[in-house]
């Protein structure tokens, strides 16, 4: 990383909801200058499993050896710029790595994937274009509540996130994985759909990187 710009951002973000967090991080970095305006080289990262469990490492909220935990979804954000020569950048506001961290070393240290693991826990990503991402993402907090309608946890003090369709709840559509979904050979026109689709694409761990490298 050649600017130490980012380590200083000003974060004072509430202990919010994971994809909040990431939802208003994206919007920081458009309007700090850290990321284009229109957040076009922003891609958000939804990574979940049919069983809601997912391993990661170097995780805050772990008291485990080497950070581990298992989540039942995570969003990151990955910043990946236009210039050949620059690195893909992971923002996670919930790792213990260095803020941010180069794509490449956030999966060797926080996905692992020469660690061989269950079937049950393997992980896939759901990669959505930025643009899309702040245009259609909606979260009222219901997953906050329990069958009584009663909040498990109190909830963030600013408003909920609204799409500009006006939808008010759609988060169940990008945690939602299924293997049939996933893309089985990266190429060219996976990256086309990126840029196009709602829900993005998902993508197994072994294909993250290359699907990066792809994007020009």
């Amino acid at each position: 990383m050649k600017s130490n710009a980012y380590l200083r951002i000003p974060f004072s973000f509430e202990d919010l909801i994971n994809e909040e967090n990431i939802y208003l991080l994206c919007k920081k970095l458009c309007d700090d200058g850290l990321a284009n305006a229109d957040g076009s080289d922003l891609f958000i990262i939804f990574i979940s499993n049919e069983k809601k469990q997912i391993p990661l490492w170097h995780q805050k909220a772990s008291q485990r050896a080497e950070g581990v935990i298992l989540w039942d979804y995570h969003v990151i954000c990955v910043q990946k710029k236009s210039n050949e020569n620059s690195l893909s950048l992971v923002w996670d506001l919930d790792s213990s790595l260095p803020f941010p961290s180069p794509l490449g070393t956030y999966v060797s240290e926080s996905i692992r994937p020469s660690i061989q693991i269950f079937s049950e826990f393997k992980r896939f990503f759901r990669v959505v274009h930025g643009p899309i991402f702040l245009r259609h993402f909606a979260s009222d907090r219901r997953h906050m509540k329990d069958s009584a309608g009663n909040w498990i946890a109190e909830p963030p003090s600013h408003e909920a996130i609204v799409a500009e369709d006006g939808a008010v709840h759609n988060l169940n559509e990008y945690i939602t994985v299924s293997p049939d979904d996933v893309v089985k050979n990266v190429e060219a026109d996976t990256i086309n759909v990126v840029f196009s689709e709602k829900l993005g694409v998902i993508v197994g761990e072994n294909d993250l990187l290359g699907f990066f490298s792809l994007i020009s």
